[in-house]
């Protein structure tokens, strides 16, 4: 990507704009901003609602960590879940009242967080440490899997992040799963999603899986998160 381009996406996502960001296969397109808001509008859903928040910046983790309802040393296994590009539903209720930049991601006392970085687009996540997240459609709308299907569904005018590298836009792309961790550290799926399909296990069979390999348990079987 020229620079030039980088520079137009920053000062778009600096002048509190939302911009439309390419993830890497099998994940579908996603829209970050440095506020609920500017996400909400390009969605064209409510102002207020609700929207993840992308972990990938230290300051965040040293304020996330008191703020969390989790066993000790359970958010080593949320990093692992976050690097596997999850979006995971955490229990707040912690030492210390949740900072103020937690707010448009919490809801029913659960706080939905992800990791948008990736190679490709690492300048985007290194200028702003701290960016709220979803996936990129209109609400009621599948989310899109190109950049031709961006500009259908936004505007030829949107503000599109693409990879700096060739992506394959012929093989199928989902948002991504979304787990959810209790205060007991048991792990459930919230949202099915492009993690799960790719397994194409049963969604039980992946909980378990997904449990094993980063040191959690699985919920029950039917448990609702």
């Amino acid at each position: 990507m020229e620079g030039d381009s980088r520079a137009r996406i920053c000062d778009t996502v600096g002048g509190g704009q939302a911009v439309i960001v390419a993830n890497p296969a099998p994940m579908a397109y996603g829209v970050v901003a440095t506020t609920a808001r500017a996400i909400n509008e390009l969605k064209r859903r409510p102002a207020e609602q609700n929207v993840a928040v992308s972990v990938h910046d230290r300051s965040q983790w040293r304020e996330l960590e008191p703020a969390v309802d989790l066993p000790p040393g359970a958010l080593r296994s949320v990093v692992q879940l976050l690097r596997m590009r999850l979006t995971v539903l955490l229990p707040v209720g912690g030492t210390v009242p949740p900072p103020r930049w937690m707010a448009p991601a919490l809801l029913d006392g659960r706080l939905a967080v992800f990791n948008g970085y990736w190679p490709a687009l690492d300048w985007l996540w290194q200028r702003f440490p701290r960016l709220y997240g979803s996936s990129a459609n209109v609400t009621g709308e599948p989310a899109v899997t190109s950049a031709a299907a961006a500009m259908a569904m936004f505007g030829a005018d949107c503000v599109l992040a693409e990879a700096d590298t060739e992506t394959d836009d012929s093989d199928p792309r989902w948002s991504s799963t979304m787990v959810s961790l209790d205060a007991t550290g048991r792990i459930s799926l919230h949202r099915s999603g492009a993690q799960d399909q790719v397994c194409g296990a049963p969604a039980h069979d992946f909980i378990k899986e997904l449990a094993r390999t980063v040191g959690l348990r699985p919920a029950p079987k039917g448990t609702t998160p």
